[in-house]
């Protein structure tokens, strides 16, 4: 029996063809395709997560042998760990992480907050270098700055999602969105740790930008802070370290000796001279001057290069986001990454005081990796079409000729860029979705019928 003479068949007893269910649906399941962001923003991910592997491993080997701790390979072995960790929590949020992440955003700052706090109980935070940052047995501490500023940004995201306007008003705005930052901002300088201070101001500052606040109102919040000695020296330092090269301008003037010693090509991978009881926290902080060193002015250029990616996709992800919430998620993630890498390059490259922050995806760091990886599955997540959504609330009007406008304000406001997205692309999905039944039903009937 021929093709043609089975499909008829089929069609006289009412068999559907293969493939078509009834009422004309695919049964099969058509395979997903990601955006171009999500794909741009997972292979800059993994590329940085490799890179990092192996540049951890090539400044720490030589320092743990020379010191016999094992055969070197401690801090690689962790990296992974913490990595696939990192991963695994990067996968799950990546799925629907958007969508569920709204309902524990309180809870997870009140954890943040009495995480912080609790650094500075005796024998429950862990002292290093003259800073209270870790909490933790061992080889399982954690730092919980890195923990709040995650918190922060979903917070920061749901906070101007409810009420987009209170950009406008800046009394609004610091109940409670700014009050809670700048006690976030002081418990963790008071570690001390200028450089998440700096990060979470930064980064708050670029969500607030997105969500529309005007520039002066902008820099009317921009303020002075007291600057406690320990990082009176450090700014002093930053700007004639090597007038201090034995005591605070140490760290600074042999990250410059191992850029210089680079060059354009670098010695080569695993060359490095000055990772051997030189240069300090060299698998951490300052990981970048060993690439510099190993790898040249090529080697950075190439990571500042994927560091570029993660932010054109992530600003594109942003621009595309199906929700307000979703698209100042977007920009909250990738504002934190840009912020701390720019900071961590700036600061090795002496354009910026020491801070200790580490470089994201490439530094060893537990918390740090874990923490940021999540992040990046929220904007993996953004960047594939979540539909998190936050119900905006109006605000009130005390002026009759206010039309949907901040109180008082007699101009009629602009409608929000995601206003009311949520029900209008429900419906434009849903009505895709039937039209693509309907052209897979007329398909099959057609099949049927030659």
């Amino acid at each position: 029996m021929s093709a043609a003479a089975t499909r008829w068949a089929r069609a006289r007893s009412g068999a559907q063809p293969r493939g078509v269910g009834k009422a004309g649906r695919a049964t099969r399941k058509a395979p997903v395709a990601h955006s171009l962001e999500h794909r741009i923003l997972l292979t800059a991910t993994m590329c940085l997560l490799a890179f990092g592997a192996v540049m951890v491993y090539s400044a720490s080997s030589a320092t743990n042998l020379l010191q016999g701790h094992g055969y070197g390979g401690g801090y690689l072995v962790k990296f992974v760990i913490y990595g696939a960790i990192g991963l695994l929590v990067m996968r799950v949020l990546a799925r629907d992480g958007v969508a569920k992440v709204h309902a524990i955003t309180g809870p997870l700052l009140v954890v943040s907050f009495v995480l912080v706090l609790a650094v500075h109980i005796p024998h429950v935070g862990v002292s290093v270098n003259g800073a209270r940052r870790w909490i933790g047995p061992g080889p399982f501490q954690f730092e919980p700055s890195e923990l709040m500023k995650f918190a922060l940004v979903l917070y920061a995201a749901a906070l101007l999602a409810r009420r987009p306007q209170r950009v406008h008003d800046l009394r609004e705005l610091a109940k409670p969105l700014l009050f809670v930052v700048a006690g976030a901002c002081l418990l963790v300088f008071s570690q001390p740790d200028l450089g998440t201070a700096m990060v979470i101001s930064f980064t708050v500052a670029a969500m607030l930008i997105a969500a529309g606040i005007p520039l002066g109102k902008l820099a009317m919040l921009a303020g002075g802070a007291l600057v406690k000695p320990y990082t009176r020296a450090r700014l002093t330092s930053f700007l004639d370290p090597w007038a201090h090269a034995s005591s605070s301008g140490f760290q600074a003037v042999q990250g410059q000796i191992a850029i210089g010693s680079g060059g354009l090509f670098g010695v080569g991978p695993g060359q490095s001279v000055q990772k051997i009881f030189y240069l300090p926290e060299a698998p951490t902080d300052f990981i970048l001057a060993v690439i510099a060193e190993e790898l040249g002015v090529l080697g950075v250029f190439a990571l500042l290069f994927l560091y570029g990616l993660i932010a054109y996709a992530g600003l594109r992800a942003a621009r595309g986001a199906r929700s307000l919430y979703s698209a100042l998620i977007a920009v909250g993630v990738t504002a934190l990454i840009l912020s701390q890498a720019t900071l961590n390059a700036f600061a090795v490259l002496g354009l910026a005081p020491l801070t200790g922050v580490p470089l994201p995806f490439v530094s060893y760091g537990s918390s740090s990796l874990i923490v940021m990886l999540a992040g990046m599955g929220l904007l993996l997540n953004v960047a594939s079409g979540a539909t998190g959504h936050v119900r905006a609330v109006a605000p009130a009007r005390r002026d009759t000729r206010a039309r949907g406008g901040v109180a008082g304000d007699v101009r009629p406001a602009q409608p929000p860029r995601w206003g009311g997205e949520r029900s209008a692309e429900e419906d434009r999905d849903r009505r895709r979705r039937d039209r693509r039944a309907r052209g897979a039903g007329t398909r099959g009937r057609g099949r049927a019928a030659g």
